[in-house]
């Protein structure tokens, strides 16, 4: 009886919290599911599902990605999926929707753990189910939202371990630490931002030490994950080489120490005020301000989990995109929602002028007002992705350039309809990438039919392709813009052709299917 009294009490207490969070994971799913492979597969997404088709087919190569100096985990996750779902790009984007679940949990717990404040874990949650930012890469086969969740996971145990330093804990952070480290390079960061949990020691005369020594357990732990068990496999050490490949030297840094910092800071603060949107933007400056005010340790903990890894690609990083710093942006969420939080209080006064209900609906207003222009942008990444206002660098490489996979699935399913009446051979422009990895994803297992890679751009009509035509029908995929011969001269026959999206200056690259004709290449080598 008394137990049921508990329950029902419960129940009353929290029965609008847990419908909230219902509706905001409910959101999150419906933001992430739908439509999920409208956008076409990107290069480094065909790449990361090939090789975990080929993992998945000979275990003698379940560490392949070293090969490209990549880790594995992300990898090695995706090939439970390819066992349940058909479509190997609706698999590999599956798996970074759950990791997009795992971070919109942990945000709710850190954000209480931080605030003991329902309603801004409650935003800080709903925030990142909403914003294009998280939206659009929680939709793709790439490792960078997996390596945003454990982010956040290891920043709530580094809280948890400074208010309660405890053995299970600084064994659980090792091993989150472990799994962030053979995910993604980045994840070094982490290792270093574990000790801000000492911000929130409660005697640290007293635990300072022993944090420092779970902090060493955590450390050893974790590299000795990553340690043991990628030098399982060949080309360990193609990790350090690649990663090289993406940075600037020390002295280059100081020969020039404002580029590419400058141009990285500008680019940055254009990112989040399109992906995060201005309203959301203008929250979080006024949640920082705040904060700094009222909540020091608070913000600092969480300036050091953004600022920390941010800093170091601004000042050394080759390549800058968006998805490289999402696992740094998650503390902006939090921002947000403090200073949400903090407007919402202030129309408390209106509640004695106009009622309790109208002051509730003013602030409803108020939240779709600021996450309006986030939806809007949600909703055409949903339906209509060439109209949505991406960044530059991200439109380019996912829609108008090379790395953009329009036409693949289209031409998958016309090479299988082929491959009844014979053998199919296929060639494609590079040995690495969008193609032909992005046309092997989709033809994996069908009997039939060959794929490789000619090389780019296309000069001449491959003889392996040409000595092909004795037993197979032949084609050719390559994209209009390293095509560097003229088609009807070389014995080739346009198939069809897949269009990507227009540039800003109105150009438009193609991909084209070519089928060698049998005919002409006959006649060239009678004539030869």
């Amino acid at each position: 009886m008394i137990k049921k009294k508990k329950i029902t009490s419960f129940w009353k207490k929290w029965r609008g919290m847990i419908f909230l969070s219902f509706l905001v994971i409910l959101i999150f799913a419906l933001l992430r599911l739908i439509k999920l492979t409208l956008l076409p597969v990107f290069a480094d997404e065909a790449i990361y599902i090939r090789w975990a088709q080929i993992m998945r087919s000979e275990a003698t190569l379940r560490f392949l990605p070293l090969s490209d100096g990549k880790q594995p985990l992300f990898m090695w996750l995706i090939i439970p999926f390819l066992k349940f779902f058909n479509d190997p790009l609706f698999a590999g984007r599956f798996l970074s929707v759950l990791s997009g679940f795992g971070s919109l949990i942990g945000i709710y717990f850190l954000s209480w753990f931080l605030f003991k404040n329902k309603w801004i874990s409650l935003l800080s949650s709903f925030l990142y189910a909403v914003l294009p930012f998280f939206v659009f890469f929680d939709r793709l086969a790439l490792a960078d939202s997996m390596l945003l969740m454990f982010g956040i996971w290891l920043a709530f145990f580094s809280l948890w371990l400074g208010m309660k330093p405890r053995l299970d804990l600084a064994l659980i952070t090792g091993l989150f630490l472990g799994a962030a480290l053979i995910t993604k390079s980045p994840a070094v960061f982490f290792a270093i931002m574990i000790p801000s949990g000492l911000l929130f020691v409660k005697n640290l005369k007293k635990n300072f030490w022993p944090f420092l020594g779970f902090w060493a357990l955590i450390l050893a732990l974790g590299f000795g994950i990553y340690n043991f068990l990628l030098r399982l496999g060949p080309g360990f050490q193609m990790i350090a080489a690649r990663n090289k490949d993406y940075l600037f030297t020390f002295q280059e840094v100081l020969s020039h120490p404002l580029d590419p910092l400058k141009p990285h800071l500008a680019v940055l603060f254009s990112w989040l005020l399109n992906l995060f949107t201005w309203p959301v933007c203008l929250l979080l400056l006024t949640g920082l301000i705040l904060m700094i005010k009222k909540n020091f340790r608070k913000v600092i903990f969480l300036l050091i989990w953004f600022v920390v890894p941010l800093f170091p690609q601004l000042l050394v990083a080759k390549v800058f995109t968006p998805r490289y710093i999402l696992f740094t942006l998650w503390p902006l969420l939090l921002m947000a929602a403090f200073g949400f939080i903090w407007l919402f209080k202030q129309f408390k006064f209106l509640r004695k002028r106009v009622g309790k209900v109208l002051s509730l609906v003013l602030v409803v207003v108020l939240l779709f007002l600021v996450i309006a222009p986030g939806l809007k942008y949600d909703y055409l990444l949903l339906t209509d992705v060439e109209k949505a206002p991406l960044p530059e660098n991200l439109r380019n490489g996912h829609l108008e350039e090379w790395t953009a996979g329009q036409g693949l699935k289209q031409i998958a399913e016309f090479m299988k309809q082929k491959s009844k009446e014979g053998s199919i051979f296929v060639g494609t422009e590079g040995y690495f990438g969008t193609l032909p990895d992005g046309l092997q994803i989709y033809l994996e297992g069908v009997p039939n039919i060959r794929v490789i890679g000619v090389g780019w751009p296309i000069f001449e009509v491959s003889q392996s392709l040409v000595n092909s035509l004795v037993d197979n029908q032949v084609y050719l995929v390559v994209n209009q813009s390293r095509l560097q011969i003229d088609p009807e001269q070389n014995g080739l026959k346009l198939v069809e052709q897949y269009p990507k999206a227009f540039w800003p200056d109105g150009h438009q690259d193609k991909l084209l299917l070519f089928e060698l004709d049998r005919n002409f290449w006959q006649d060239k080598n009678i004539n030869q």
